[in-house]
């Protein structure tokens, strides 16, 4: 049996913790044995199904409560599972559709199981010749035994953010999720009798499923779990549910802190929550932006909120879910560096004055991970030197499934490009400036486009998180940059000619360099990935 499975199971029959589901409506707690007795029902259906050692199967479900189940009923069967991206009410059924059938072939799906929300998506699948099940249907089976796992068994592939017509998907096995969790364990100090984890990000994300679903289940830590849809419809039941469980640990990317910290001001009432016993919230999956985080701190003051609580982190996939941590009760320690020496030579030099970038530490790397930075060459770069993150270690993954079929992630010495730029302190803390195939070079100097929505962003009727910057005649002598931005306002002729103009003066205050254009579009316009990370590339119709 895989350390994965051996550890889950009997974490299973002897913790005293358990999960929480279906808040606000209806909570309801299992403990951990709960969970376990349901997934071997569902493991006894699967093995009626057909499904066993080696099968991948997609799953297509949002509520918590059967997701759980049937991952480990999934991996008792020695299978992978590969959580499918969800339909949203702006998605395009038929586009999305054919993507998720791309995915499926990819993958060689033996089956796809769904749940509600999405049960009206069965009969579409069916109908492409996809054998369909339903976790209602297989949380009735007869339960079973779980059958022998292995070290290099595939338990997940994840697919990345950007996987919709052409998907990659990140073949996670037991051995990386053991290596990885372990490593979390540790640098977030975690309590098993005192630890109590909120979440509600997407199970389709990897920092959702795998980092606050899988391995909390592997642990048998306590969790409450609520949905994307719970989150978004109100913002402050987060609060409140850290209020109500005294949640100790939490995660989410920058821009929902920034939502939260907006709500505190504008909706809460003062002591309406105790925010107090929050001592681990990961600030990750996005850039931080130093601001948004210290907006945070002063808004959640007054409900107990301590500052050395938000702590901004690095990780992807391709290493399982986690790369660096801040360290613990260090909350956000700012690298303020020249900008133009960042930009134009590749150097984050320390500054306190002039044009300078203040950019979030990421903290030091997680055990059995190593990192190094290098340039165009491939030479390896000392300390501050701006340059690629390479990664290697245990938790990372061998590869890829493309619709071109298998493609390693690693060099013949175990080196993966994560093609982000940045560079590792003199204490070897990550900081990261942005994605290789996003900086805008204009002039000889690179302009990073998370410098530029920042700046956009800090303008009034500007809708959080949704600014992009777009980079206009990529690799020409001419090449500029436009920015678009979403705001409530956007019918409002008087209120779109302010925001252009002060979205230009902010951006040009903030980089030196002026935009070729700034649009200013309705909610919703600006394509996102399923996770809510900003697609660049596929903005560039927007300002044309």
């Amino acid at each position: 049996m895989s350390r994965f499975t051996e550890v889950m199971y009997q974490n299973a029959r002897t913790s005293k913790n358990g999960f929480v589901t279906g808040e606000p409506s209806a909570p309801l707690r299992q403990t951990w044995s709960d969970v376990h007795q349901r997934a071997r029902r569902v493991a006894g259906a699967l093995a009626a199904a057909g499904v066993g050692p080696g099968d991948a199967v997609g799953v297509l479900a949002g509520a918590p409560v059967e997701i759980a189940p049937v991952a480990q009923g999934l991996w008792m069967r020695g299978a992978s599972l590969t959580m499918l991206h969800q339909p949203t009410p702006r998605t395009d059924l038929v586009q999305w559709a054919e993507d998720t059938a791309n995915v499926i072939d990819m993958i060689q799906a033996r089956a796809v199981i769904v749940s509600e929300p999405f049960m009206v998506a069965a009969p579409v699948l069916a109908e492409r010749g996809v054998a369909v099940l339903t976790a209602p249907e297989l949380l009735t089976g007869d339960p079973i035994d779980p059958v022998e796992t292995g070290e290099d068994d595939l338990a997940l592939m994840q697919l990345t953010s950007g996987s919709t017509g052409s998907p990659k998907a990140v073949q996670i096995t037991h051995s990386n999720l053991v290596s990885n969790a372990e490593a979390m364990f540790v640098g977030a100090g975690f309590d098993m009798d005192t630890d109590v984890i909120v979440s509600w990000l997407p199970l389709f994300h990897d920092m959702g499923m795998t980092g606050y679903l899988t391995v909390p289940m592997y642990f048998g830590a306590e969790l409450v779990k609520i949905t994307p849809m719970d989150f978004l419809r109100d913002i402050l039941l987060w609060a409140k549910l850290i209020d109500k469980y005294k949640g100790t640990m939490t995660a989410a990317p920058n821009f929902a802190y920034a939502l939260l910290a907006k709500r505190l001001r504008k909706q809460a009432k003062p002591r309406e929550f105790d925010l107090s016993s929050l001592r681990f919230a990961l600030s990750g999956a996005e850039p931080v932006d130093p601001g948004d985080v210290e907006e945070l701190c002063a808004a959640g003051a007054p409900f107990g909120l301590k500052p050395e609580a938000i702590l901004p982190a690095y990780g992807m996939a391709e290493t399982t879910v986690a790369v660096s941590f801040s360290e613990l009760s260090a909350g956000l320690i700012v690298d303020e560096v020249d900008a133009d020496m960042l930009c134009a030579l590749h150097r984050a030099v320390p500054a306190a004055k002039g044009n300078t970038l203040r950019l979030a530490t990421l903290g030091p790397l997680l055990a059995d991970l190593e990192a190094r930075v290098v340039d165009d060459a491939g030479t390896i770069l000392p300390a501050r030197g701006v340059g690629v993150i390479e990664l290697r270690g245990k938790p990372l993954s061998r590869g890829y499934l493309t619709m071109g079929g298998y493609v390693a992630t690693q060099d013949r010495q175990g080196w993966f490009n994560t093609g982000d730029l940045g560079y590792l302190t003199e204490q070897g803390h990550v900081v990261v400036c942005g994605r290789v195939k996003d900086v805008i070079i204009m002039g000889g100097r690179n302009v990073f486009p998370t410098d530029v929505e920042r700046a956009a962003g800090r303008v009034t009727g500007v809708r959080p998180g949704c600014a992009v910057a777009v980079r206009l005649d990529a690799g020409h002598s001419r090449e500029s940059f436009a920015v678009a931005v979403e705001s409530n306002a956007f019918e409002d002729a008087g209120e779109v000619r302010r925001i252009k103009h002060e979205v230009a003066h902010e951006v040009v205050a903030e980089v030196d360099m002026r935009p070729r254009n700034v649009v200013v579009l309705g909610p919703g316009t600006i394509p996102k990935t399923p996770s809510g990370k900003l697609r660049r590339a596929h903005s560039v119709a927007l300002v044309s």
